[in-house]
């Protein structure tokens, strides 16, 4: 699934026009982006959760040429999975 598909199922689900159901989902991926962006987590309650994780700057090699180099600090949103979408993904 990607965003189009997405804006087209709640367009389909709400009976929103496709400029409102696409502002709908715009609106709530901005949200996310900008609360991650601000450092705050993100929890959605049996989905899943997500999270800014903090990487300290470190010694990096690169495999082909065996050079060593400074890799720096860097921040990354990190996806935690909920437990009710591990069940129903391993739907056994």
């Amino acid at each position: 699934m990607n965003k189009s598909d997405l804006v087209e199922t709640l367009r389909k689900e709400t009976r929103l026009t496709k400029a409102k159901a696409t502002g709908v989902v715009d609106l709530f991926f901005r949200e996310i982006s900008d609360a991650l962006t601000k450092g705050d987590r993100v929890e959605i309650r049996g989905f899943c959760s997500i999270y800014v994780k903090e990487y300290k700057e470190y010694t990096g090699r690169n495999p082909k040429t065996g050079a060593h180099s400074q890799v720096p600090p860097k921040k990354l949103p990190f996806f935690k999975c909920g437990n009710e979408l591990k069940e129903r993904v391993d739907h056994r």
